[in-house]
């Protein structure tokens, strides 16, 4: 690794955060925190990073909204996506939007390290199948990314009442962490 390399890391887990940052650190990697959509397109005004690691949950909202921006700021930046639920739909639209990889939690800084070098390789899934509650959290993640992050229209499409789907989103944020 190059000293004082660039990264990123974009997760609403603060925890996860500051272990990543100082396991990076003992790499040579230089790296800034972001817990938000706004706070990630705020350090990208004010640095320029090589590497980026992003969360596809941050707090209920979807980290895959963020990838066109993250890139329409930095054209060349690298972008892995990190997930606590794999799937291939999600991997495959990590990728359409932009990603180079798409990980799997927990990993460990190597595994970070050789997402990177491998630039998109066959994302690495979990062997057993997801539960039902996963599967509706993926469901509800694909129409709200069809729909651009607008909650009522995947209420909507989803046949669902808004402020049922605003509890799952919360929800799922809070049973994540």
């Amino acid at each position: 690794m190059i000293a004082s390399e660039q990264w990123l890391l974009i997760d609403d887990d603060a925890a996860f955060l500051e272990v990543l940052t100082r396991a990076l650190s003992r790499q040579e990697i230089e790296a800034t925190s972001a817990q938000s959509h706004a706070e990630a397109l705020s350090a990208l005004n004010e640095k320029a990073f090589r590497n980026c690691v992003l969360d596809l949950n941050l707090a209920g909202e979807s980290g895959l909204q963020l990838l066109p921006e993250l890139h329409t700021l930095q054209p060349d930046l690298n972008v892995l996506v990190l997930t606590g639920y794999g799937s291939i739909a999600t991997a495959v639209e990590a990728m359409r939007r932009g990603a180079i990889n798409y990980l799997c939690k927990p990993v460990t800084v190597s595994q970070l390290l050789s997402g990177f070098e491998a630039l998109a390789t066959v994302p690495d899934l979990r062997p057993e199948p997801p539960s039902v509650e996963e599967m509706e959290w993926e469901h509800i993640q694909r129409v709200l990314n069809e729909h651009e992050g607008n909650v009522s229209a995947t209420a909507r499409a989803l046949h669902m009442h808004r402020r049922t789907l605003q509890r799952k989103l919360q929800k799922h944020s809070r049973w994540r962490n």
